[in-house]
């Protein structure tokens, strides 16, 4: 019974505090504009921040299947690498005893890669050529946009066959189909098996479409001249293995090197989603702190409604009186008051929401950046309001329910 009467008393204040505000609209709409003006700012960073934090996760997936990958050169002390495609220490050997010992790899792709010319017709452009294996488009979840992918006999052969990125078959075919056709990589002749489905640009602004690829055997022998590898690629059973998969790996390849204790090594474990899950914590974080600072407008709303409360109790003093004289409590009037900041605050979070997430709709297509309105973000910066609404109205209200009777109903 107590608790019904406390939900109707709450529910006869809020009527009366929205009648109140409505006698003076214009003044109503200007104190809680503070808080509309916080509550759509802080929708719309969070907004900003959590598409950059969702872009940065789904170039993760793009990256490939729980990759894991073994560059030639090691690290100095300063996290510098050496000896990048200059050392002759990785080779396939390495790659065989690495899936022979080291069974929570489910594949791996050797690689050789530099930048070359290509050339078909009159069309020549500079890109970047990779030597794999078959098993490279599984690893890096890549698809075949069209024709086919070479085969282990072209690895076995070292044939002069390829499959273009869309991007480097854009500059050289344009419109037409460049299956079956024959190009020239440096002054060889390439023959066209299939095209790559579109990947787009990664998260470090490097467009993922710009290579071509070809069996590594090709790519060491015709165009390298070497016999070693410049990475090799591999795809891990699961993204819990991948922790002791590179410290497997790092004992393995120590001791086919021959590497004595205190000795650096000569090769690069690196797993990709570690610095992606860094960048998207940053982004995170950044996404908090501007957050936080969007928070500062609503401290300030809540300060204007604090002074225009003040103001109100003071030219609603007889008004104040007179209820306590026919019979209005401490509490009646305390609610009263509280009723009004809280109306005064949902009404510019209201407005606050729908302006934030249009204005969030509006950044993300003129600057063609991700965007995620987050229900949670809505809710957190409705709530804030509320808040913002009992903290700064509360000592207004108190003032108000302080007043002695006779003094209210005498004060001109």
């Amino acid at each position: 019974m107590t608790t019904m009467n406390a939900a109707r008393d709450g529910i006869v204040a809020l009527r009366i505090a929205w009648r109140a505000l409505s006698r003076n609209a214009l003044r109503a709409t200007l104190t809680g504009l503070g808080i509309t003006i916080g509550t759509s700012a802080v929708i719309s960073t969070v907004a900003i921040g959590e598409g950059g934090a969702a872009q940065i996760h789904d170039q993760l997936l793009m990256l490939g299947d729980n990759l894991v990958w073994v560059e030639a050169g090691g690290r100095t002390a300063n996290g510098v690498r050496t000896g990048t495609g200059n050392t002759p220490t990785l080779v396939v050997a390495d790659l065989r005893a690495m899936l022979q010992d080291v069974p929570a790899l489910k594949a791996c792709s050797p690689q050789a890669d530099a930048s070359v010319q290509v050339l078909y017709g009159n069309h020549n452009w500079r890109t970047t050529y990779r030597g794999v294996s078959p098993e490279f488009l599984s690893i890096r979840g890549w698809r075949l946009a069209s024709g086919d992918v070479f085969s282990p006999a072209h690895v076995d052969s070292a044939a002069n066959v390829l499959l273009l990125g869309q991007s480097a078959a854009g500059h050289l075919f344009g419109d037409e189909d460049p299956v079956g056709k024959t190009m020239r990589v440096r002054d060889m002749p390439f023959r066209v098996l299939g095209t790559l489905a579109p990947k787009g640009v990664s998260a470090q602004g490097t467009d993922q479409d710009d290579f071509v690829v070809m069996p590594y055997t090709t790519a060491q022998r015709k165009l390298k001249g070497v016999t070693y590898l410049d990475d090799v690629l591999c795809s891990a059973v699961s993204a819990d293995t991948i922790p002791a998969i590179g410290e497997e790996l790092g004992r393995l390849l120590r001791d086919r090197h021959h590497l004595v204790p205190g000795q650096p090594d000569d090769f690069n474990i690196r797993k990709p989603e570690d610095v992606i899950k860094a960048q998207e914590d940053m982004a995170r974080t950044l996404t908090s702190l501007l957050a936080g600072i969007a928070t500062i407008s609503l401290v300030v709303g809540g300060v204007g409604i604090m002074n225009i409360m003040l103001v109100s109790v003071t030219e609603r003093t007889r008004e104040i009186g007179l209820r306590m004289a026919v019979g209005a409590r401490d509490g009646d009037i305390r609610r009263q008051f509280l009723a009004e900041a809280v109306v005064l605050c949902l009404g510019g979070a209201a407005l606050g929401v729908i302006i934030g997430i249009v204005a969030s709709r509006g950044i993300a297509e003129a600057l063609d950046w991700p965007m995620l309105v987050s229900p949670i973000a809505v809710l957190a910066a409705a709530a804030s309001a509320v808040v913002t609404g009992l903290v700064f109205g509360y000592y207004p209200a108190l003032k108000a329910s302080r007043q002695d009777p006779i003094e209210a109903l005498r004060y001109e």
